[in-house]
């Protein structure tokens, strides 16, 4: 597991109190407090980005506070030009900006049933910025990548113990050369218009659109090219789907998130009106643009969580403002003449590449992958 440049160095770190109370200020919901795990609420699944503090912390060791004026990108190994790059080296760079939603894996591990282990989830795990960077393609063409050149692993300085390994460990991801090159992924120093905040990863993070947000490391130190399979403890352990199939265990890793659809607006428990409710949320999918997002209000009793319940036809929702590829679809719906009592809204989600929310997800060891039909429980009339 261990490989070059995976030493451990004692940083300085981020107060976990002051960091736990500036989430909580902001309205996030705590989930653990070192490492620091705080989601969204409802309300924040809306406009183009998620507001100002509100972006979901999702954290495996304490975070490191690191000094702009010093830090150094390594881009080694497998390279004709081994690189060190200062932040005045990248903002030199020609910048891009993307807006980009970022969702955990494990974002609704708590529908699994039966349970799962990991960070208990509900359904907040997942925020929207626009970032702003030099792109990944452009640091490691400047670094001449070697034909024999598999795969880019990317450290972070966050480091800390994990249950069951010996010595403490970095934060590491790998991308295929290929990914790393053709994803749009940006080294990003910027988040909505501001320098990235300690939270989010500063002085630079890795953001890769479209995949779930393990690949975009923070902090980010150091770029190894290899020519092979990278097994770090995050990559090959962690972060992979594992099922049971016919007898035999199968393993897949985790990367691109699949598609989903949000209720932002009613929340749940909210009463409604039972002649006309505007529904609104948002949509994404890392596979394709979102297509199609429909909603529906079924009776408690009369569903099944896969949607397929016959008691109430789904309808269409408009999908609104401009969108971006990568960035989540706001949508929004009337629904009309609806049965007073208690009731299920649901939404679901499809995107271009074809694929949907007809079925619930597979049940996996690690409850990663979650995208269950949205179900906020309301009371009509």
């Amino acid at each position: 597991m261990a490989t070059r440049g995976d030493r451990v160095r004692d940083l300085p770190t981020a107060d976990p109190d002051r960091l736990w109370r500036e989430a909580l200020a902001a309205g996030l919901v705590g989930r653990s407090k070192a490492p620091l795990n705080c989601e969204v609420t409802p309300s924040m699944l809306a406009g183009e980005v998620t507001g100002e503090g509100q972006f979901f912390r999702r954290n495996h060791f304490p975070m490191p506070e690191l000094d702009p004026g010093s830090w150094q990108l390594e881009v080694s190994g497998l390279v004709g030009r081994p690189l060190s790059l200062g932040l005045p080296d990248l903002c030199a760079l020609p910048a891009r900006s993307l807006t980009v939603t970022l969702e955990c894996a494990g974002n609704g591990r708590t529908l699994f049933s039966p349970g799962v282990p990991g960070e208990a989830w509900a359904l907040g795990a997942v925020s929207t910025a626009r970032w702003t960077g030099a792109l990944l393609s452009d640091v490691l063409e400047e670094a001449r990548i070697l034909p024999s050149a598999r795969e880019a692993i990317f450290r972070g300085a966050d480091a800390g113990p994990v249950a069951g390994l010996a010595e403490p460990i970095r934060f590491e991801r790998s991308l295929p050369v290929e990914d790393a090159l053709e994803s749009g992924a940006l080294l990003a120093y910027e988040m909505n218009g501001q320098p990235l905040p300690v939270a989010h990863g500063f002085p630079v993070r890795l953001v890769v659109p479209g995949w779930y947000a393990v690949a975009s490391v923070k902090w980010l130190a150091e770029i190894t090219l290899t020519g092979q399979p990278f097994r770090g403890f995050f990559q090959d352990t962690h972060y992979v789907y594992e099922w049971r199939r016919d007898g035999h265990a199968e393993r897949e890793p985790v990367r691109l998130q699949r598609v989903r659809a949000m209720i932002a607006d009613p929340v749940a428990g909210t009463r409604v009106s039972a002649s006309e409710l505007e529904v609104t949320g948002v949509a994404w999918s890392g596979a394709a643009p979102v297509t199609r997002v429909e909603v529906r209000a079924s009776r408690n009793g009369d569903h099944r969580r896969d949607g397929s319940a016959p008691a109430a036809a789904w309808q269409p929702a408009e999908l609104v403002g401009t969108g971006s590829r990568y960035g989540w679809q706001p949508w929004r719906a009337v629904l009309r003449d609806l049965r007073a009592g208690p009731a299920l809204l649901q939404a679901r989600a499809a995107d271009a590449a074809g694929n949907d929310q007809l079925s619930a997800p597979e049940w996996n060891e690690l409850g990663y992958g979650g995208n269950f039909v949205h179900e906020v429980p309301v009371t009509v009339g």
